[in-house]
């Protein structure tokens, strides 16, 4: 895996911040850095703005935004801050921000329920530290922002969304660029937040690297350059025992192309041998679909036994169905203790008939799927996706991926990984088998049920979105993904990966 980019907690923020200010003396040094970071990117995506409103909240990130409005002005922009009314600064280093501004014949409006016209609006109203849904006068106001026909900007993090979780617990902001400071927060990498955030950028504030060092984490953020490093070179002399062997179960009545989807992405993904265990009215359309599979049909468990036998990795579950046939042959898989990557009707026959999983199981549900596992609600999976993963990994001490905008990876004693790819063309029946099958092959190839399933995860949304730009994200489907999987998992690595130094001998 490449170097991890971490994504941290409001709490982990904030004890940075106070060390950063005790260090320096200058309590207000780091809101000037700020304001100097942040004009720096207004300027860098839209340097011919001319009229300027920023929207500042009481607190410090209503501060930063003054800071802003100050390099604004002495740019000779016309700029000038609105909010609420009784919403003065709070903080010392807000006001000391706002005096700065003002000094400057800075102009300040109260909010009468609209915007003036501008060229661009900066958000500025709340940080990291909102965690509740805004009141009413609040609300009208990032109502007014949105409305308003300028590009948005928002410091830090959108105001509305919550910076830990990233949900959205009322009204919001929706920003067409978020710049982070200090560190990269982990809430807008993830759910709902997505919807919001728009391009998302980090300014570290200059703040030494030692410091950002000691910064606790609370997950890494997974990118498309992070490929190249996952998936090194063969070997010359490969043979395809070295490149596993799976075993694909599913497809009852109704649903055999799901175990064909499943199967199809395992053989793109390197695996060495795929078996279709399946009805047998599938098994002709699988062989004409993909000759290279071994597609047999099962009609009792017993009919799994030398397959089981034989099998590295087992992939379970697309299109099983949660009649008799497929929980005998879940029954099966469960009792074969053969690494398992478990999915679709699988992990709901898992949440109707609990079985202790065999060690190094891969968990992946969507939030309707971890909802029944964890016996509660896909909207309580989602207001805090981090925490389900969690909880997911903690009861079946099992690898779980959490799957949709911003997959969670979630192992026992390891941080959360989130997959920083992928996009809503991808929502689509059938994209789940595809990354079942992804897994399973990357885990018969020999890597940990970690790796496994935080690289295939990310192949997977990276070859989803590489698909997207063929022809658009309406209209994607699971098979498009195929060429793009291949070309990926064999992608050379980028000049810059090929230039970094490597550990220094001692």
């Amino acid at each position: 895996m490449g170097s991890p980019r971490f994504l941290h907690n409001s709490q982990a923020l904030r004890a940075v911040e106070a060390m950063a200010e005790h260090a320096s003396g200058d309590a207000f040094g780091l809101m000037r850095r700020a304001g100097q970071a942040a004009w720096r990117e207004l300027l860098a995506h839209w340097p011919e703005v001319q009229r300027i409103v920023v929207v500042c909240g009481p607190g410090n990130n209503g501060g930063d935004g003054y800071a802003l409005a100050r390099h604004a002005q002495v740019s000779g922009r016309d700029v000038r801050v609105v909010r609420l009314p009784g919403h003065a600064p709070r903080t010392d280093n807000a006001r000391h921000a706002e005096n700065e501004y003002r000094s400057g014949n800075g102009r300040v409006e109260a909010f009468d329920g609209k915007l003036r016209a501008a060229d661009l609006v900066v958000d500025a109203l709340f940080g990291i530290g909102l965690s509740r849904e805004p009141d009413a006068e609040t609300a009208a106001l990032i109502a007014a922002i949105n409305r308003s026909r300028s590009p948005v900007f928002s410091l830090d993090v959108p105001s509305g969304v919550d910076a830990d979780r990233g949900i959205v617990p009322g009204a919001a902001v929706h920003a067409d660029r978020t710049i982070e400071f200090i560190a990269a927060h982990a809430g807008l990498t993830t759910g709902t937040a997505l919807e919001y955030t728009g391009v998302r950028s980090l300014a570290t504030l200059d703040l030494p690297p030692n410091m950002l060092a000691s910064l606790p984490a609370s997950a890494c953020l997974m990118s498309r350059d992070d490929l190249a490093a996952a998936f090194p070179p063969r070997r010359r002399n490969t043979h395809k025992g070295e490149s596993g062997y799976v075993l694909c179960i599913g497809g009852d009545h109704g649903s055999g192309g799901a175990i064909v989807l499943c199967a199809e992405a395992a053989l793109r993904s390197g695996a060495g041998l795929v078996s279709v265990a399946t009805r047998d009215a599938h098994v002709g359309a699988a062989l004409g679909r993909r000759p290279e599979l071994m597609a047999r049909g099962v009609a009792v468990a017993d009919d799994l036994r030398a397959m089981l036998q034989r099998a590295d990795v087992i992939a379970l579950g697309p299109g099983l169905g949660q009649e008799g046939w497929g929980i005998a042959l879940y029954n099966a898989a469960m009792a074969a203790d053969k690494p398992l990557v478990v999915d679709a009707d699988a992990l709901n026959l898992l949440a109707l008939h609990p079985r202790k999983l065999a060690e190094g199981a891969i968990l992946t549900p969507h939030p309707g799927e971890a909802a029944r596992l964890l016996g509660t609600t896909a909207e309580i999976v989602q207001a805090d996706r981090f925490a389900a993963a969690q909880a997911l990994c903690d009861a079946h001490r099992c690898v779980v991926v959490l799957k949709g905008a911003g997959t969670i990876v979630a192992a026992p004693g390891e941080l959360p990984r989130v997959i920083g790819a992928g996009n809503p063309g991808m929502a689509v029946g059938g994209m789940g088998d595809v990354l079942t099958g992804v897994i399973a092959a990357l885990r018969a190839q020999g890597r940990s049920a970690h790796d496994a399933a935080t690289h295939g995860a990310l192949l997977h949304a990276v070859a989803g979105d590489d698909a997207a730009r063929d022809g658009g994200e309406r209209g994607l489907l699971p098979s498009d993904l195929f060429a793009h999987l291949r070309r990926l998992a064999n992608a050379p690595p980028s000049r810059a990966a090929l230039l970094k130094p490597g550990p220094t001998q001692g």
